[in-house]
């Protein structure tokens, strides 16, 4: 699943390569509407709408962001997530290539608003709304090019991100009426509360050749929409060994992901399901991972899931 996981949309990949331990101190100013950015950046047009960005001269060595427009809505929460849209650029003083933009792709990114973003980014959020607009250059400072000599230059990143909202509270776990269904050869006991599900697929049965989902829980939430983006807790086990390869219970927190961007048993499974639900979902190789080997998978699995949707947006 962890690999399923990282086929995400490109821009929040290109966001994070940018943004990984850049801990550099962050200089400040403010606009009051669309207009000029850091040095050698012009950003324009309205809230909601791709930007243009002009970008002109050296590129800039030290990060620094500022506030094109404020925003009217809540304050961006500082340990929460945050809804997006990002436009991103390369700064190199020559192309100035143009990376990629969420508008383009019609999928704002759910960013985490946490110390693992740089510093620079961490200010910068503090001092816009939802509705508002944040240009911020990401640079290789000067102490993080002694420290990456050994490494390729990078170029300085040019992000407009514009703040739609903040995601749904999620759930804790599934919350509804236990519907005593099951897939055959697969067990899954539910302990209430909180508490994780546990899974059992060591069996004697062969597995479905089609994808087959059963509902153990009904949740009565909005349903589940291809285009959503997801929080989910899963357990993930291979038929017949009972062998666990991913479990987001395990790792003590659950997982938000685009569902167009996870393995086709899960896009095609949990279209409709409402949220609150708790799902057993026996996936074939051919909706999984097929042939191809993969981190604690052998090739030609059958993969058995049981997924808490937590939300939905």
């Amino acid at each position: 699943m962890r690999r399923a996981l990282a086929v995400l949309a490109a821009v929040p990949l290109i966001f994070f390569a940018a943004a990984c331990g850049s801990d550099a101190p962050s200089t400040a100013s403010s606009s009051d509407g669309a207009g000029s950015g850091s040095a050698g950046v012009k950003v324009t047009g309205n809230v909601g709408v791709k930007p243009t960005v002009t970008i002109s001269g050296t590129p800039a060595t030290k990060s620094s962001y500022e506030v094109i427009a404020p925003g009217t809505g809540p304050a961006v929460k500082t340990g929460g997530q945050v809804i997006v849209n990002l436009t991103v650029y390369n700064w190199d003083g020559k192309q100035n290539a143009f990376q990629g933009s969420s508008y383009d792709t019609k999928q704002p990114e759910t960013i985490p608003v946490s110390d693992q973003l740089p510093q620079v980014l961490r200010d910068g959020f503090s001092k816009v709304k939802h509705g508002g607009r944040l240009l911020a250059v990401m640079a290789a400072d000067s102490a993080q090019q002694q420290a990456q000599q050994t490494q390729a230059a990078q170029p300085t990143k040019v992000f407009v991100i514009d703040v739609v909202g903040a995601p749904p509270e999620p759930l804790k776990a599934a919350a509804g009426k236990e519907t005593g269904d099951s897939i055959k050869g697969v067990k899954v006991v539910s302990p209430g509360g909180d508490k994780a599900p546990t899974l059992t697929t060591k069996t004697g049965e062969k597995p479905s050749k089609e994808l087959v989902v059963k509902t153990l829980i009904q949740g009565t939430g909005q349903k589940v929409q291809a285009a959503n983006t997801l929080t989910v807790h899963y357990t993930g086990k291979i038929w017949g060994t009972d062998k666990e390869f991913d479990s987001s219970w395990a790792k003590g927190q659950p997982a938000s992901f685009p569902l167009s961007g996870v393995i086709q048993g899960w896009q095609k499974g949990l279209v409709g399901v409402p949220v609150g639900s708790r799902v057993v979902m026996s996936i074939p190789p051919d909706l999984g991972y097929g042939a191809q080997e993969q981190q604690g998978i052998p090739a030609d699995s059958t993969l058995v899931f049981v997924v808490d949707v937590l939300s939905a947006y």
